[in-house]
């Protein structure tokens, strides 16, 4: 076991390098996007102070800082905030939800996305009058649409956890306003910092496999309907 992400995704083969370009790639237009649904559900929601502190652009230092990519660099770990005021939301409890749920929501559509046009290019690499040419692009094009649709999957079932200062607390406190006891406790931050821990130390690689579970399938479905 290495002790750098970035050796681990290499490996030893010659397409490492498009493992871990493909992984860069992902992980910052990712979280990008992540944050911009959530500019733009909340001025939908009647708040311009995404546009108003200068966070509408896809700028990655802007969405991740410097601290987020420096993370990102050496453990391979990286985040994104986007600035809101939920007090300007038309809908209330309702409107901070649906602001929420809309980066989770993005990275689905990141997924369905990458993943439908894997699931195409196989379906036409594999039929009985494919080129030569269009069997090898679909095999270059495989490892990153599938590494985007596996990382946005576990991007949407992360934030959805419901561990602040994750997408998925925001969205049960809510829609569930009892559970605002709970999030108000003055140790929370502590009990959800060793949370979240837990979840990146110990359970990242079974929300991992989980996400390509639910690639392979969505992948192997498009094919199917395709073939």
């Amino acid at each position: 076991m290495t002790t750098w992400w970035v050796t681990d995704i290499l490996g030893d083969d010659p397409s490492g390098y498009i493992r871990l370009l493909s992984w860069i790639f992902w992980v910052i237009f990712s979280i990008c996007l992540h944050e911009l649904a959530h500019g733009w559900a909340a001025i939908e929601q009647g708040d311009d102070t995404p546009r108003t502190t200068g966070h509408m652009t896809l700028n990655p230092l802007v969405h991740m800082g410097r601290m987020s990519l420096l993370m990102f660099a050496l453990i391979g770990i990286a985040w994104g905030a986007m600035p809101v005021n939920p007090s300007r939301f038309r809908d209330g409890l309702l409107g901070d939800a649906k602001v929420s749920a809309a980066g989770p929501a993005m990275n689905l559509l990141l997924a369905v996305i990458a993943l439908t046009i894997l699931g195409a290019l196989e379906a036409m690499a594999a039929g009985p009058g494919a080129s030569e040419g269009v069997k090898a692009f679909a095999e270059q094009l495989t490892p990153f649409l599938l590494i985007g649709g596996i990382l946005n999957i576990a991007l949407m079932a992360l934030n959805l956890l419901p561990i602040p200062p994750l997408d998925g607390s925001t969205i049960l406190r809510s829609l569930v306003p009892a559970t605002e006891r709970i999030y108000s406790h003055q140790n929370v931050d502590r009990f959800a910092l060793l949370a979240l821990l837990a979840v990146f130390f110990f359970g990242g690689r079974y929300l991992f496999s989980f996400a390509a579970s639910a690639a392979y399938w969505w992948t192997g479905l498009i094919g199917n309907l395709l073939t």
